[in-house]
Order: C-alpha cells, then structure tokens, then sequence
C-alpha cells in the first residue's frame, strides 16, 4: 500500500503531462479566482478517500472561482456552442493523493445549464446544481451572479465584483499553488479517481474585490468566511484539455 505521506508532486507553472488523446476538451473564460486560508483540519473530512489536503507552509485554501465555460467537447469533435457554454461558479478544495498528486476537489459546482447539471450529477456523481447565474463586463469591472434552483439549498446565491487590475509578471507560490492544478480527484460509485488535465500557463491579473456577498461556501459545509480573501486573481482564460483518468472516468471537469 503506498503511504499518504508521500511527497507531493512538484508545483509547476506548466502542466506535468501531456493530453495528446483529450476525453474533453473546453474553454474557462473571465475567471475570478477568491481564496480563504483554512486549517487542514476543517476541510480533511470532506474530501474523498485517498487523498489529504494539500497545503502551503502548513494552510490550506478554500477557493471560489467564478467564470464562463466555453464549448465544451467530448474527444476531438468541436466544442457544443450552446449546451457546452455557461456560467459557472464552483467552492473547491485543494487535494493531493497517495502517488503525490496534487489536485482540486469540488464542494459545489453551480451552473445555469439544466441538462449538463443533470447528467453530470447521474452520470459522473460530481456536484452539479442549477442556478439561475449572470457573467457580465464593463471596463475593467466584471460582475458574475449565481442564485441556485435545483436541488438545494434553494436560493443559495453569490454576487461577485472584481475591478481587473495590471498583469502578474511573477506569480508568487501561493498564487501558483491556487492556479496551476493540474487534476481533480472525485468519488466516483465510491472509489476515488484523478482526472488529469493540461492547457497553458495562466494569464493572471491582479484583482481589487469590490463586492463578495455570498452563501455558496457555507452551503458546501465550510465555515463561512468571516474576512476578507487572502487572494483575488483574475485570468481572461485559457483553452483545456482532458486527458483519460487512470482508472474509472470521472465527468464534465472545470477549473
């Protein structure tokens, strides 16, 4: 049995692997990325077995991210224009597995599609819900709204302001450790998968929060943040690509 103590893989700005075959690809688009320190503790029950919450200088991090999904395709067909494109507002944790592989772990995934909610909520068992949601720009100014509908809480919401400020020459290593995930982990009919993926090197601007009123982390099981996010990022995007998981698949992915 391998140890959980392994060390984990190194950070890296670029992708570790190669998806040259994608199970999926797409887009994620005006991303606003909010994170809150979190003791290891909290979170570690809430993740899937097999993994421990990865952590940087003995913290981990509860992230909100907030941004559109762009066409999203199976294989190498052309992404679906509009089943395939949706706001999308995810809580998610920050894992690392038995082999040393980093990842994120979602809490909540709230997005304003019915039919890719619903199958992967049947099919991949990852936490989608729909939510009736807005991704809006004006200047430097882009606002993203979520109130969900189905299946619950009902009504759970988050309205978001970020002011886009200059770009990130050097991220920092926290910021690096928040924004280069290189996988997901999920419990899949009850075993635990990784789910790789790669696309290019962040664009990352710094960010001034002009307005977080929300409800979706305390609705995910986590402590509702009682300050303000240690780190705001926002990114225009990048083009994603899926590769197969090692083992059982594991769903529609997102940032």
């Amino acid at each position: 049995m391998v140890s959980l103590e392994r060390v984990p893989e190194p950070i890296t700005a670029d992708p570790p692997h190669e998806a040259d075959y994608p199970l999926l690809t797409q887009s994620w688009l005006d991303l606003a990325f909010l994170h809150w320190a979190a003791e290891p503790a909290v979170v570690a029950p809430l993740l899937p077995v097999g993994t421990r919450p990865d952590t940087l200088d003995g913290r981990t991090y509860i992230g909100l991210v907030a941004f559109r999904m762009h066409r999203v395709g199976w294989f190498r067909l052309p992404g679906v224009p509009y089943l395939g494109t949706f706001p999308e507002t995810n809580v998610r944790l920050y894992s690392v597995d038995a082999h040393g592989r980093r990842g994120v772990v979602f809490r909540s995934l709230d997005a304003s599609r019915l039919i890719p909610v619903a199958v992967a909520r049947a099919a991949f068992r990852l936490p989608y819900l729909w939510s009736r949601m807005s991704v809006r720009r004006a200047g430097d100014t882009v606002t993203y709204t979520s109130r969900r509908r189905w299946p619950g809480p009902r009504g759970a919401y988050s309205r978001i302001a970020i002011r886009i400020a200059g770009p990130v020459e050097e991220p920092t290593e926290l910021e690096h450790f928040l924004t280069a995930r290189w996988g997901m982990h999920n419990t899949f009919f009850g075993r635990s998968t990784y789910l790789p993926n790669t696309h290019p090197r962040w664009p990352l601007h710094r960010a001034e929060l002009l307005r977080c009123d929300e409800n979706l982390i305390a609705a995910a099981g986590l402590p509702a943040p009682v300050a303000r996010p240690v780190s705001v990022l926002y990114s225009p995007g990048v083009p994603v690509r899926f590769g197969r998981p090692p083992r059982a698949p594991a769903g529609i992915p997102t940032p």
